[in-house]
Formats: structure tokens, C-alpha cells, sequence
């Protein structure tokens, strides 16, 4: 099994949350290869990761993607998104190409149960798989070129046949694209992937990339704002809920931040136990905004559409900002 992450510094807490809990929930698979994209990570969090890795017998293989605006070949604008984000899109060529097939996680998860059956999810003719988010905003869609009937993935987790990948160029595709766009996209090279791979991706179960706020939705407000979510049956939706398999904190209730109430984060409290980094204190000074977020939750469950009205006009107020 090949796991992919791309990090810097910065994120290196939360990738060793997230290795620790892959590792701890699949004691069980015969082998497990980790390979980090490495945008720039100090020594001692590199010693840091090492450690959880020897804890449980398993080996972290660094790629060095140091300098990543300088790689790509024309100015870009990640809004409030760290650069290191761009990595997914050099997976072909900074990989072995002994390595065919691989899953790639945001350091933004927690892995809880086995990852054994999506390892080996066929993806037939299908160049990757991935879990559908139904609730990214419409005007986004129309940028990259998708219809209210085209699905939308999240890129947070990805089954990849990177043989397919590596023969059909699909990273250089990417990046022309991409450059096309000017080198701005609202979810940047997540938009890209949907983009690019349009009608290649496989739509997976949600409780390979459950979002915590998605508890508060329901089936038939997700299905009403994108019916092509009815492709996930309902059973999948609910079971996603109650027994994640991958849990991807996005959005801005991340249990790191002082103040959250996420429903979700104990999992990450766990793991972060487990690390070395157990004693950093959470992240001050957005508590009201914390509470305020927490309520948006509530106001999910009973007014679906005024969540997304009030998401939309923030999204978008902030596309607006970026292209000035």
C-alpha cells in the first residue's frame, strides 16, 4: 500500500497526527510505504515523524519538492491555501515509477478504520477515485468548465492508477491548464483535478473522505443542491456519519483552534496525544469565531439553503478579493 502526502513545516503537526493514525489503524497490512512530498520541512520535525514511523515499524521515504514556485513555470495565486497544496500535481514524477497505484491523503486527516478495501478498490477504466462534494458552490463549477449534472470531487483523498497518470502526461496536462486559468483557481489545483479528469474519476463511498460539517446535513438537502449526489446512496451518506473511515477536518472548525466545538474532534486529540508534538497548545484568538461557526452547524439542520447562502456570498466575496 502506497500513501502519499505532500506537506511543509507548518503542517507537520497535523501530518503526524494523521501518519500516526494511519499506522494505528492498519497494523495488519503486510506493508505500508509512505512517501511525503517534502515542501519544506525542518530537521526536527523530520526526526519527529521518524519516530512515530519506528513506533510501529514502518518507513517515511521524503521527496524533496522544495522551491515549488520556482518549478512551475508561471505566477500563481493559492488565495489562503499554502503552495504545498500544488504537490498532488507532481506525484507522477516525484515518485518511483516502481509505484502504480497509490493513495493520497491531506495531512488534514485522521485515518480510523483499515484502508485495506479502498486499496483495493478497481478502478477500472477510470484514472482515479475519490468522494464527491456536493456542496461546492455553483458559481466554482461553472469556472472550470462543469455542469450542475457533472460531479465535483474533493481532492483530500485520492485512489490514483499512476501508471495511467505517468503515460498520459496528465501532470504536464495539469499545469497547462492551470496556466490557461492564469495560475488562480477558487480551490486551485483541486479544481484543476476536476477539470482535467472529467468523466475519469470513480465516485467513492463518503467514509473515505467524510467532511465533519456533512453531519449536519442531510441526504435530501445534499441531493436537492446537487442531484448528481444521488449517485452515493443514502445508506453510504449514513453510514458515513457514524463509522468514517478517513475523517477530513476542511473547513474552518479545525480541532487545533482553540475554541472549536467540532463533533469530530476527539479523533484528532488521540492521535495528536501519541506524537511528539502531544504539548502544543491549540491556536488562540478565534474563539467567537469558533461559536459563531458552531451555530452556522445549527442553523445546517434546520436551513439548509441559508448555509449556502451565507457560505456563498463569503466564498465568493473572497474570489472577488483575490482577483483584484
Amino acid at each position: 500500500m502506497n500513501i502519499i502526502y505532500a506537506s511543509n513545516d507548518h503542517y507537520a503537526r497535523h501530518l503526524g497526527v494523521s501518519l500516526c493514525s494511519l499506522f494505528d489503524s492498519n497494523q495488519d497490512a503486510p506493508g505500508i510505504d509512505v512517501y511525503i512530498l517534502d515542501t519544506g520541512i525542518s530537521s526536527d520535525s523530520r526526526r519527529k515523524l521518524d519516530a512515530i514511523a519506528r513506533r510501529y515499524c514502518r518507513t517515511i521515504h521524503y521527496a524533496a519538492l522544495d522551491g515549488l514556485k520556482e518549478r512551475i513555470p508561471f505566477p500563481v495565486d493559492t488565495g489562503r491555501f499554502d503552495i504545498s497544496t500544488l504537490g498532488r500535481l507532481f506525484i507522477g514524477e516525484m515518485l518511483p515509477q516502481t509505484v502504480e497505484r497509490c493513495i493520497y491523503l491531506d495531512c488534514d486527516t485522521v485515518v480510523l478504520c483499515s484502508l485495506k478495501h479502498l486499496w483495493k478498490t478497481p478502478l477500472g477504466a477510470m484514472v482515479a477515485g475519490a468522494v464527491q462534494e456536493p456542496t461546492i458552490y455553483r458559481q466554482v463549477k461553472e469556472i472550470i468548465g462543469l455542469s450542475r449534472e457533472d460531479p465535483y470531487y474533493n481532492a483530500g483523498m485520492l485512489l490514483i492508477d499512476l501508471a495511467v497518470w505517468r503515460q498520459e502526461h496528465l501532470g504536464k496536462r495539469m499545469m497547462e491548464y492551470y496556466q490557461s486559468q492564469g495560475g488562480s483557481l477558487p480551490a486551485n489545483d483541486q479544481d484543476v483535478i476536476n477539470h482535467v479528469l472529467k468523466g475519469r474519476i470513480r465516485t467513492l463511498p463518503p467514509r473515505y473522505n467524510f467532511f465533519p460539517n456533512y453531519r449536519y446535513f442531510s441526504y435530501k438537502a445534499l441531493t436537492a443542491y446537487a442531484p448528481v449526489y444521488k449517485e452515493v446512496p443514502q445508506k453510504q451518506f449514513t453510514q458515513a456519519k457514524k463509522h468514517p473511515v478517513i475523517l477530513h477536518y476542511m473547513g474552518d472548525e479545525r480541532p487545533w483552534i482553540a475554541g472549536n466545538l467540532n463533533h469530530y474532534r476527539l479523533a484528532y486529540d488521540r492521535y495528536l496525544a501519541r506524537t511528539r508534538w502531544a504539548k502544543t497548545p491549540r491556536e488562540k484568538g478565534k474563539r467567537l469565531y469558533m461559536l459563531a461557526y458552531h451555530m452556522l452547524d445549527y442553523i445546517t439542520v434546520i436551513c439548509p439553503a441559508l448555509r449556502w447562502e451565507i457560505g456563498k456570498r463569503i466564498g465568493m466575496r473572497m474570489l472577488g478579493e483575490r482577483k483584484q
